[in-house]
């Protein structure tokens, strides 16, 4: 039952999957996920922090246990005695025949799903910008003493006068806000936006590699409710950009095996704009993927929710 004055939800189910049929499936996707996951947990005991390889589990602040396990997606009913297993999750409620992820929890989300889901499809419905050349990572060091830059145990590959100076020659034109946020006081007023969190459904572009980083963000948001795969599949895009992202950046990664993209020069700039295009291409797919699927979601949210769903922050 729901609590009074609120329908309960109902979903018409969309498959039951014998344990035959999701067991190889979590497997795979647990395989899969370790090999990301597993390495990040033995840094963590031991202490070391990867630029690159932990960025994505310490910046979107999730738990390393949440990308590893499998979800079927919502109006999926899971048989077999090890379905059981996920009932120890709250999200998770035993049906006839088996455990499916509880759509009353979804429906509590009704409001964020509506603007991540306005959020996503404005981001591609506009034309990449590729003019930004990565330089948002240059202005979060600018003029800052050595030892208040973010990555103190990487060496500046231009040292801290030559990073100011690509910074100063700029162009700065980052789009997106949780890159702008971690400019320095100095280098805030050099950036040809200003963008803010409200303007970002107005703002955000799909050439901009941090708006490609999120969708494993939104995608996450959703968990268990969008298929592990996808969610797998947006984790995995994330960690190719992050790559360039620090591969651009002002620091020296090559010791770690990460050759520098010298934006600093026209063929670095060429180099980054050749593989941020291809990040948009596909990051182009994703972000249709997982509209389609928000929009599933969106059909299965009550109207009573929908519309009494207090507006939250994408």
């Amino acid at each position: 039952m729901g609590r009074p004055g609120r329908l309960a939800v109902v979903l018409t189910t969309v498959a039951l999957l014998s344990a035959a049929e999701w067991l190889p499936r979590a497997l795979a996707h647990e395989q899969r996920v370790d090999a990301w996951v597993r390495p990040h947990l033995d840094r963590r005991r031991s202490g070391q922090r990867h630029p690159v390889e932990d960025f994505l589990f310490d910046y979107y602040h999730l738990s390393p246990a949440k990308p590893r396990r499998w979800h079927p997606g919502a109006g999926v009913v899971l048989a077999g005695p090890e379905a059981e297993a996920y009932l120890e999750l709250k999200s998770y409620r035993r049906v006839p025949g088996g455990v499916e992820a509880d759509p009353d929890r979804l429906a509590r989300q009704a409001g964020r799903l509506r603007d991540v889901r306005r959020l996503l499809a404005a981001t591609g419905s506009r034309p990449p910008s590729y003019g930004c050349f990565g330089l948002h990572e240059w202005a979060m060091v600018y003029l800052l003493d050595p030892d208040e830059v973010r990555h103190r145990g990487l060496p500046l590959r231009l040292g801290s006068a030559g990073t100011d100076a690509v910074v100063e020659q700029g162009p700065l034109r980052c789009t997106h806000i949780d890159a702008y946020r971690f400019f320095t006081p100095a280098a805030t007023p050099r950036n040809a936006f200003r963008p803010t969190r409200a303007s970002q459904p107005e703002l955000e572009q799909p050439g901009c590699l941090h708006a490609g980083m999120d969708l494993y963000k939104w995608a996450a948001a959703f968990d268990p409710f969008l298929p592990a795969e996808l969610v797998a599949d947006c984790f995995a895009h994330a960690r190719e950009i992050r790559a360039l992202d620090m591969q651009a950046s002002p620091y020296d990664l090559a010791v770690l095996g990460y050759p520098p993209v010298p934006v600093e020069t026209a063929e670095g700039r060429a180099e980054y704009v050749r593989r941020q295009r291809g990040f948009a291409a596909s990051g182009a797919v994703l972000r249709t993927r997982l509209v389609a699927a928000l929009d599933v979601l969106t059909s299965l949210v009550p109207i009573d929710h929908a519309l009494s769903g207090r507006p939250e922050s994408a």
